[in-house]
């Protein structure tokens, strides 16, 4: 044999070596690729059946939000761009003029409070009853007389707005009142009545009323436990001054 083809022999013998290890490295590749994929799948069909994680929405404080951006959530960002000016008075006070959302927005809070007053003593949530007559008189251009009747165990049977008038004075009628409290079957009352002025201080006309319809509905066995007087955000009350 000569050397020649001893050389050829050994160079094939090599080629032949060299081709096996690369098809064992190339199988190895597809055998890892192949556990990886089975292993890839395996996590996705075992995924659903894993623990999921749960990511709780931070509570929002709406304290820290301005008027605008509170507005923007009740009747979307665009519309209250349009009609905010500064202030929420028209939004909300202004009963006939605001967005229908504002609208029952307001009438859902009154009625809230409405309820909140129902829930207990009255005289024991003087809070609430201010929030609900404040509420009731915001944004209102003339003077009306609201009237809360009582159970003996001073829990509120209704509140209702009995008398309307003009922007500086309201007709009130004693006798109507006293018919009010009996169809109720009142044993107290509450009386408010607001100053769309904005000036809280009641005038000689307010104490003379009082006065007349605590005479009056003494008759029937009913107490005039407070009068309110709202102008805006503000009130007064003739029992805390001692006028009643």
């Amino acid at each position: 044999m000569s050397i020649a083809h001893v050389k050829a022999q050994s160079v094939s013998t090599f080629r032949v070596r060299q081709r096996r290890t690369d098809d064992n490295h190339k199988t190895k590749e597809n055998i890892m690729t192949t556990l990886n994929n089975q292993s890839g799948n395996q996590t996705k069909q075992t995924a659903p059946f894993a623990p999921r994680e749960t990511h709780q929405p931070d509570a929002c404080n709406y304290t820290r939000l301005s008027d605008l951006d509170l507005l923007g959530k009740l009747i979307g960002a665009e519309q209250a761009q349009k009609i905010y000016t500064g202030s929420l008075n028209t939004m909300f006070a202004a009963k006939g003029q605001a967005p229908e959302q504002c609208q029952v927005a307001r009438e859902l809070l009154t009625r809230w409070l409405h309820e909140e007053m129902q829930a207990g003593d009255a005289m024991n949530s003087p809070k609430a009853v201010r929030d609900f007559l404040t509420l009731h008189f915001a944004g209102q251009e003339f003077e009306s007389f609201v009237v809360i009747f009582l159970s003996a165990q001073h829990h509120v049977i209704k509140a209702a707005e009995l008398f309307r008038g003009t922007l500086t004075q309201t007709s009130v009628y004693p006798r109507e009142v006293v018919k009010a409290s009996l169809k109720h079957n009142c044993a107290a009352v509450i009386l408010a009545h607001n100053h769309p002025s904005g000036v809280c201080e009641p005038s000689k006309a307010d104490e003379m009323l009082t006065t007349a319809l605590k005479q009056a509905l003494a008759l029937v066995d009913v107490r005039v436990l407070d009068h309110f007087v709202v102008a805006g955000n503000q009130t007064m009350s003739f029992a805390e001054r001692g006028m009643i």
